[in-house]
C-alpha cells in the first residue's frame, strides 16, 4: 500500500509539473519565427527624465527624492512630438520593429493609466497618450510595436523592501509587495488591452530584487492569456526562465560579456537579441558625444546576425519630441546599406561559419553569406562547409570569384582594388 500511494504521489507531482512547464502557442511560435527574421529593430527610451538631459537613471544617480521629480513633469510637453515620422525613421533605416519604453524605472507611464495618475495624461500639459499614437503608426506602417516595461519602480510606495537601488526616492519605510506585483499586472492588462495587438514585452529590472518572490509566472501566464503571440524577454542577465520567449543582452553579442552584464547570461535556445545605444546613454543626454559612426553600427548589425541574434539599435528622443539630428544622419546611412545588403541578414540564421576575428557569416537556404569586416589581403580562407559548393560570389557586383577548396578549407580570391573601409564586404557562397 505504501508502495502504491508513492507511486500515486509521484504521479500526481509529475502532472503538476508538467502542467506548470510552459508551452508556447502557435502564434507565439509564429511570431518568434518573424522576429528572428526581422533582424533589425529601434529601442526608444523616453520619459520625463529627458527634461534634464541627463540620462534615464537621473533620479538615482543624482538622489532627487519622490517628491521633487514629481515636478518635472510640469516641464515635459512634446509638441514637436509626431509618431509617424519616428516610425518611418525607422522603417527607412530597415528596422522591422519599434520597442519603446511604456514606464522606466522611474514608475512614470507614458500613456493613460487607470490605475495612477503618475502618468503622461494626468501629470503633462501635454496630456496625450505616446504609446497610443505609437501604436497607431507602426499598425499603419506594418512595424510590430514591442513595449518595455520596468518592474522596478522607483516611485510607487509599496516596492518595498526597497533593493539595490531607489533608497533615497524619500518613500516610506513601508508597503505591500503583493499590491504592487498586483499593480505591474494590472498595467500590463492596460497595455495589453488597449493598444491593439503588440509584438512583445521587454521587461527590466528583475536584478533590482534578485531574491524577491517576484511570481513571474503568474506575470507571464497573464500576458500569454491576452495576448498569446506577444513574446516575453527580460533583462535580468540570466539563462531564461520559463514563460519567456526570447532572450536579450544588453550591451553584448550573445555569449560575450564585454558590457559586463552578462557574466551569469548562459545563452538559452529561444531567439536572441543584442541591445545598443546609438552613443552612450540611453535616455537623452545633452553632453553625451560619444556617437558611434554607421560603419560601427553595420558591423554591430552584421555581428549580431552572425551571432543567430537580432540587433536593437537604441535613441534618446528629445524633450520636445523630435530625435536628435545626429542618430537621424546616422539612422539614414544604415537605411542606405539595408537598402543594398539587407537579403543578407534579413530572413537569415547564423551561418555554418563560426563568428572570426574578420568577421561572421550567416545562411539562407543554399546560400551562405560571408561577412568580411576586417581583411587586407586579396585571399581569403575560410573554414569548409556542409555541402559542395557550386560557387561563390561578389554579393554586390554578383560578379563570380576565383576559389578552390582543399582540406583546409576553402580559398577565395578576392577582387583587387577593394575598398578595405567598407564596413562589410559580402561573399555569396551557393551550396548545392
Amino acid at each position: 500500500m505504501k508502495k502504491i500511494a508513492l507511486l500515486t504521489l509521484l504521479a500526481l507531482l509529475t502532472n503538476l509539473i508538467s502542467a506548470q512547464e510552459y508551452q508556447p502557442s502557435p502564434k507565439n511560435l509564429e511570431n518568434r519565427e518573424w522576429y528572428q527574421d526581422a533582424k533589425f529593430g529601434m529601442f526608444i527610451h523616453w520619459g520625463v527624465y529627458s527634461v534634464l538631459g541627463v540620462h534615464e537613471w537621473v533620479m538615482e544617480t543624482q538622489s532627487i527624492d519622490k517628491n521633487t521629480y514629481e515636478k518635472l513633469p510640469a516641464f515635459f510637453n512634446p509638441t514637436e512630438f509626431d509618431a509617424e515620422e519616428w516610425v518611418l525613421l525607422a522603417k527607412s533605416a530597415g528596422m522591422k520593429y519599434i520597442t519603446i519604453t511604456s514606464k522606466h524605472h522611474d514608475g512614470f507611464a507614458m500613456y493613460d493609466s487607470k490605475l495612477s495618475d503618475w502618468d503622461i495624461k494626468d501629470r503633462t500639459v501635454y496630456q496625450k497618450d505616446i504609446i497610443k499614437q505609437m501604436a497607431e503608426a507602426c499598425k499603419k506602417h506594418n512595424i510590430k510595436l514591442f513595449l518595455y516595461y520596468s518592474q522596478l519602480d522607483w516611485h510607487h510606495n509599496d516596492y518595498y523592501p526597497r533593493g539595490d537601488t531607489g533608497k533615497k526616492a524619500g518613500r516610506p519605510d513601508h508597503g505591500n509587495w503583493e499590491s504592487y506585483l498586483d499593480y505591474m499586472n494590472g498595467q500590463l492588462t492596460e497595455l495589453l488591452t488597449n493598444y491593439g495587438e503588440i509584438g512583445g514585452i521587454w521587461f527590466d529590472g528583475w536584478w533590482d530584487k534578485k531574491e524577491a518572490d517576484w511570481q513571474l509566472r503568474k506575470t507571464y501566464d497573464l500576458i500569454h492569456e491576452l495576448q498569446p503571440q506577444a513574446m516575453i524577454g527580460s533583462n535580468h542577465h540570466q539563462a531564461p526562465n520559463s514563460g519567456e520567449d526570447f532572450q536579450m543582452f544588453e550591451r553584448d553579442l550573445p555569449g560575450e560579456n564585454k558590457g559586463g552584464y552578462s557574466a551569469e547570461a548562459t545563452v538559452g535556445k529561444l531567439p536572441l537579441e543584442t541591445a545598443e545605444t546609438m552613443a552612450h546613454r540611453w535616455g537623452f543626454s545633452l553632453q553625451d558625444k560619444a556617437y558611434k559612426s554607421s560603419k560601427e553600427l553595420i558591423q554591430y548589425l552584421v555581428k549580431a546576425a552572425g551571432y543567430n541574434s537580432n540587433f536593437l539599435l537604441n535613441v534618446g528622443p528629445m524633450p520636445n519630441g523630435k530625435i536628435q539630428p545626429e542618430f537621424v544622419e546616422t539612422l539614414k546611412v544604415l537605411g542606405e546599406w539595408t537598402d543594398t545588403y539587407g537579403e543578407t541578414i534579413y530572413g537569415t540564421r547564423g551561418g555554418p561559419i563560426s563568428p572570426q576575428s574578420w568577421g561572421v557569416s550567416t545562411q539562407k537556404e543554399d546560400k551562405v553569406y560571408i561577412h568580411i569586416m576586417d581583411w587586407k589581403t586579396d585571399n581569403l580562407l575560410f573554414p569548409n562547409i556542409q555541402g559542395e559548393i557550386k560557387s561563390v560570389l561578389d554579393f554586390q557586383t554578383k560578379k563570380t570569384l576565383k576559389y578552390e577548396t582543399n582540406f583546409y578549407g576553402t580559398l577565395v580570391q578576392l577582387p583587387e582594388g577593394r575598398d578595405y573601409d567598407r564596413a562589410d564586404f559580402v561573399l555569396e557562397v551557393i551550396i548545392k
